[in-house]
């Protein structure tokens, strides 16, 4: 990252009193589109008025610089192994989206020493008076270190698209969720629907069961629709969001992200104010004892 980068986030650590409001994106399976949906829709939220730090914890098969089309001087992986500042490894994007790379060839990065996870936390709380939100793109499916994360958050999004196969990995997923913690509202995504009528089904579908067997409420918060901007602006490692504004995609996605910010004073009065921090060092120490 250029050094009036770094300038410029500790300038505004300087001046703001902030506490990031955090988000889990997450999917039972991978390629339903949940990195896309999370870069487009922290640029949803951005285009609202909100700083947004968009945070790639795929680590070791992180993509969010390949939707982009960037290629970030630094990953997570620059922290722990490299001893770069938290700070300096965010990367301000060509659409002025800050991010922080996942990277590759590190796919365990918590199993580290004790003293530098202790750095971790520390750096991190800074970076969260810095955002309105953080985004955790999460690997798809659930590891022991992507569970500690997930039950440290304030929201979590599943994404899930009409196919029985991802449904059914989606209520795993929640499953899993929900037996470490009746705390933790989540919303539903459904993706690539071959229309809005598709979509709710599917969630009807996914959410029926939730109630039955997990005695939890489920709440859609939207569908994506199947549309081929979606693809070209892959394609064109754009978002696309950026590429269409326009288009079907897009607009869902912008609507999504108003009904979100409308609805998360509201979810999150279900917990206590944000003790993110503590609650993954908490996590973690009984991880390791």
């Amino acid at each position: 990252m250029a050094k009036d980068q770094a300038e410029r986030l500790r300038e505004r650590l300087n001046k703001l009193k902030n506490e990031a409001k955090t988000i889990a994106v997450m999917s039972g399976k991978g390629g339903v589109g949940k990195s896309n949906f999370s870069l487009n829709f922290s640029l949803a939220l951005q285009k609202q008025n909100k700083r947004v730090l968009l945070f790639d914890l795929d680590i070791g098969m992180g993509n969010i610089d390949i939707l982009i089309g960037e290629s970030s001087k630094y990953s997570i992986v620059d922290f722990f192994k490299n001893d770069i500042a938290l700070l300096d490894i965010i990367t301000s994007g060509a659409s002025g989206l800050d991010y922080i790379s996942g990277g590759t060839g590190l796919g365990q990065i918590f199993k580290l020493e004790e003293e530098r996870f202790q750095e971790f936390l520390q750096e991190l709380s800074l970076v969260f008076k810095v955002y309105d939100y953080i985004i955790f793109d999460m690997g798809a499916g659930i590891s022991e270190d992507s569970l500690r994360f997930i039950l440290s958050v304030e929201e979590i999004i599943v994404i899930t698209t009409p196919e029985p196969t991802s449904i059914t990995d989606a209520y795993a997923a929640i499953k899993h969720i929900c037996y470490n913690d009746e705390r933790i509202p989540f919303s539903i995504i459904v993706n690539r629907a071959f229309n809005t009528e598709v979509g709710e089904q599917t969630f009807n579908r996914l959410s029926q069961t939730i109630k039955q067997f997990l005695k939890r409420d489920s709440k859609l918060l939207g569908v994506i629709p199947d549309d081929s901007v979606i693809m070209k602006a892959v394609i064109e490692q754009q978002p696309f969001l950026n590429f269409q504004p326009n288009s079907r995609a897009s607009k869902a996605l912008t609507t999504i992200a108003k009904d979100f910010l409308t609805e998360m004073p509201n979810r999150t009065e279900q917990v206590e104010s944000t003790q993110f921090i503590s609650r993954l060092k908490s996590f973690f120490m009984k991880g390791r004892s």
